[in-house]
């Protein structure tokens, strides 16, 4: 009934004297409290989840702490629930996606009972909903990197390049038009005291800067990247000759941003030797 331990479900009950409503509860209380006492570990791994329905898409991290967990049955069904409840409701946010109500209970409450089951910490980092103005293409990259894009244009095949690409490439956004003005700026500045030191004059290092950055403009953005699949081409001429176009793209890896706890198990290993000495 509650997906617990046998000797978790035999203390609950020996606790409350054998009611079975009590010891449900008083696992609950527990799960809570495993969770909060986990709160603060590292949970770096996980599976990312993609969702696809009509008028609307979802890509949604859930993280654990260990490979291994992010491979058991119990969390992906955890994650699939995930994904669908966002698809289905379209929360704002995470928050409001762990409040919505499941079986009688949130789905945090979920979330924590899965903590109390399989001893990790478990977090729902990020959900995107994507509503398009043209076709949903989708691509997953094993379980650690998910990509959804709103393309007008082209065939399913077309998008699923695409988004593979997206995968592959991790572009920082569409076209030039995208990148903020200050980030062009940082950039051209950085370029021209680059080229000031090779000694050049004045109008050839002018030239210089606006060709590097219309090479470090195809490096980041999308249409400018040469295509995976036919380098020879870049994204833009992909689209271009299939009469199609990229309105948005969201791309998720389970990780990205969070700092990993780095372990040295010789170091390790040298410790306990002395201490044990």
């Amino acid at each position: 009934m509650t997906g617990a331990g046998m000797m978790e479900c035999k203390k609950a009950l020996v606790e409350v004297d054998g009611d079975l409503q009590a010891a449900q509860e008083y696992l609950r209380k527990k799960g809570q409290a495993s969770a909060e006492k986990k709160a603060g570990r590292i949970a770096a791994e996980g599976r990312v989840e993609l969702a696809i329905g009509d008028g609307c898409a979802v890509i949604i991290e859930v993280n654990c702490e260990t490979d291994f967990v992010a491979k058991d049955e119990n969390f992906l069904a955890f994650t699939r629930q995930a994904a669908e409840l966002a698809l289905a409701n379209r929360p704002a946010d995470v928050e409001a996606l762990m409040s919505i109500e499941v079986d009688g209970s949130t789905f945090e409450v979920k979330r924590n009972e899965l903590v109390a089951k399989i001893g990790e910490k478990i977090a729902v980092r990020r959900c995107e909903i994507v509503t398009p103005k043209g076709q949903v293409a989708q691509y997953l990259h094993g379980i650690k990197i998910g990509v959804l894009v709103d393309i007008e244009g082209g065939d399913e095949q077309l998008g699923k390049d695409v988004a593979m690409h997206i995968a592959a490439t991790n572009p920082d956004c569409i076209s030039a038009d995208d990148v903020p003005a200050e980030t062009l700026e940082h950039e051209r500045r950085i370029l021209s005291e680059q080229a000031e030191q090779e000694g050049k004059p004045a109008e050839i290092v002018a030239k210089m800067v606006e060709g590097r950055l219309r090479k470090y403009l195809g490096e980041i953005t999308l249409l400018g990247q040469p295509f995976v699949k036919d380098p020879d081409i870049n994204v833009g001429k992909l689209l271009q000759n299939n009469s199609a176009t990229v309105h948005s793209f969201v791309r998720l890896e389970v990780g990205e941003g969070i700092e990993k706890r780095v372990e040295d198990f010789a170091a390790e290993v040298q410790a306990q030797v002395k201490a044990s000495g």
